[in-house]
């Protein structure tokens, strides 16, 4: 039995342009639902949902059918989580709040296997097929795609040294972590916090590695996409279903129908 291939990582490494959507329903059935509206990546978030590693499993089998990668957000850059959520089959991890490129080299650390890294192995994972991947544990790390967050000013000043971390696949900027370290807490799309998005993009990109960020504003978006990001996440599940469901109460409110 071969490796599953990941398609994200390779459209990453060939410059393509991947569309995602950010998931926190911690739901396989909703995550499913999702799976089938065209997107390219969906990100599985564990930092801010109430899912774990079994609801995670539960949610990349969903997912697995159709035609999109999972990207799995685990809470912190924590060896065992790391560990585990590898184990389970994720394929593309993104770390939150990483702050320092010893922090990044940490991440990588968490998902080689030794001598290289600290990953623990079992021979009997999903991950491995349960095994049926003969050479598993030799080939895996090819496949493995490491993004890291920055998303804090003290990032963004050591952006440059964690972007040419070896090993990092991709750094992810985190707007809303990033205007509350700005004194900008619940503006993302302030003018001085875009301001230096727009720079970070340009350093990632400097450093030779794709960028990538979460936005629900589309002008936004676009302006992040045209500056050469190329993970961009274009929405979150559960603000555009609370969005879309006020609005339709809110349409039979103003024609007298209450």
């Amino acid at each position: 039995m071969q490796l599953p291939l990941n398609h994200f990582k390779q459209a990453l490494l060939q410059g393509n342009q991947q569309l995602g959507f950010w998931c926190t329903l911690s739901s396989p059935y909703g995550i499913e639902l999702l799976a089938g509206s065209g997107f390219d990546w969906l990100l599985i978030d564990t930092e801010h949902s109430p899912s774990d590693v079994v609801g995670v499993l539960a949610q990349l089998q969903a997912v697995a059918p159709y035609p999109v990668s999972a990207v799995v957000r685990p809470a912190w850059n924590d060896p065992v989580l790391i560990k585990r959520y590898l184990d389970i089959g994720a394929q593309t991890l993104l770390l939150p709040y990483i702050q320092n490129a010893e922090e990044a080299k940490a991440a990588v650390r968490s998902i080689e296997y030794p001598s290289s890294g600290i990953r623990g192995v079992s021979a009997l994972t999903r991950a491995s097929r349960f095994g049926r991947v003969k050479n598993y544990a030799a080939e895996c790390r090819e496949q493995l795609c490491l993004l890291v967050q920055v998303e804090t000013l003290e990032a963004i000043d050591r952006l440059e040294s964690i972007a040419s971390v070896k090993g990092v696949d991709g750094v992810f900027i985190g707007p809303g972590d990033l205007a509350a370290s700005m004194g900008l807490v619940g503006q993302p799309g302030h003018t001085d916090v875009v301001s230096v998005i727009e720079k970070a993009i340009a350093t990632i990109r400097k450093c030779g590695k794709p960028a990538g960020i979460l936005t629900g504003d589309k002008a936004i978006a676009r302006r992040c996409i045209e500056l050469g990001t190329t993970f961009t996440a274009v929405g979150v599940d559960v603000g555009i279903l609370a969005t879309e469901t006020t609005r339709l109460r809110e349409s039979f409110a103003q024609s007298g129908l209450s």
